[in-house]
């Protein structure tokens, strides 16, 4: 017997275009990657120099405060207080009070927020209202007067003795008072309403705009009334819309400071440490303790994360189970 060896069969080569394949595909993905850094560089500077840089300078203004040696005499120098600061904030009746405003505040006003301006969003796209284009500026601009200014125009129309709806009030003998213990922060709530509504309604506006006309029109064929088409069909199309208001007016809403700082000139009900951001102030410009103004800040910023987190969580749950249905 004679044995036979087979060839060797030689191994395939890879094609001669796959380097240059890869090398393409490569180039396409760092070119990706460059604009997308392009697109997204001005977003990183704005967050890095209006947040992160602030918010890492609050954190280590709290754990440092000025102090002097001895009985006072000597020079004054900075040293490290640790938590020293955070205990005195929140341990401090004026700063939970503070909080304790805010929250009833907030209460009051996101609610009338959101369902005001949904309710008027839903008027002016259901054709009832005329003019719609006038009525939408018409809400639209008391946005655009300075929040300094609207409250010096209703501290104005608040103040005895000089406000001609005090007066014409008196003429019909109702004494109004609103500056009092009962009043001041439905009367902050009215400020901000009148000066945030159009806006909100502008958004929520927006957003049923773009609902197809053909499930309004199904809902109509199906014998829904107008009432009934605006609470079940258009509404829970614009679900993420009234989240996103609801976010945003909250984290605003934390914020209070302008309309009770400047009602604080006429009204003895408001203090100087009215809400968080009026006890922050006050910290830092009146008694120039800046750790712990420093302090509250770092304090309101993680009650307006942790707030914000717990309204996205609740809504994404809601909608999980909503779609699960």
């Amino acid at each position: 017997m004679t044995a036979t060896t087979r060839p060797a069969v030689p191994a395939l080569a890879p094609p001669a275009t796959a380097p240059a394949a890869h090398r393409a595909r490569r180039a396409a993905r760092r070119r990706r990657l460059t604009a997308c850094g392009v697109l997204m560089a001005p977003f990183f500077v704005l967050l890095l120099t209006v947040f992160l840089i602030p918010v890492g300078t609050a954190v280590y203004l709290s754990f440092y405060s000025d102090d002097q040696p001895g009985l006072g005499f000597g020079p004054e120098r900075t040293v490290f207080v640790g938590l020293r600061s955070y205990a005195a904030v929140l341990t401090d009746p004026t700063f939970l009070g503070g909080l304790g405003t805010v929250a009833l505040y907030c209460l009051i006003y996101i609610p009338l927020m959101v369902a005001g301006a949904l309710a008027l969003a839903l008027l002016l796209d259901s054709g009832a209202a005329r003019l719609r284009a006038f009525a939408q500026l018409g809400l639209f601009l008391p946005h655009a007067v300075p929040g300094i200014i609207a409250a010096l125009i209703w501290l104005y129309l608040y103040t005895p003795g000089i406000s001609p709806v005090i007066d014409l009030f008196a003429r019909a003998d109702i004494t109004v008072d609103f500056l009092g213990v009962h009043t001041v922060l439905p009367s902050i709530v009215n400020i901000a309403l009148w000066s945030n509504l159009g806006y909100n309604m502008v958004v929520f506006y927006a957003a049923l705009q773009a609902v197809p006309r053909e499930v309004i029109e199904a809902s109509v064929v199906d014998g829904a009334g107008p009432v009934r088409t605006a609470l079940q069909v258009k509404t829970p199309l614009v679900r993420a819309s009234i989240v996103m208001v609801a976010i945003f007016t909250l984290i605003w809403a934390l914020q209070l400071f302008t309309e009770p700082m400047l009602l604080s000139q006429s009204s003895p009900m408001i203090s100087s440490r009215f809400s968080p951001s009026m006890y922050i102030y006050d910290a830092a410009f009146n008694r120039t303790n800046y750790s712990l103004a420093a302090a509250a800040s770092v304090v309101l910023l993680a009650c307006t994360v942790a707030l914000s987190y717990g309204v996205t969580r609740f809504t994404g749950r809601a909608d999980a189970a909503e779609e699960a249905r």
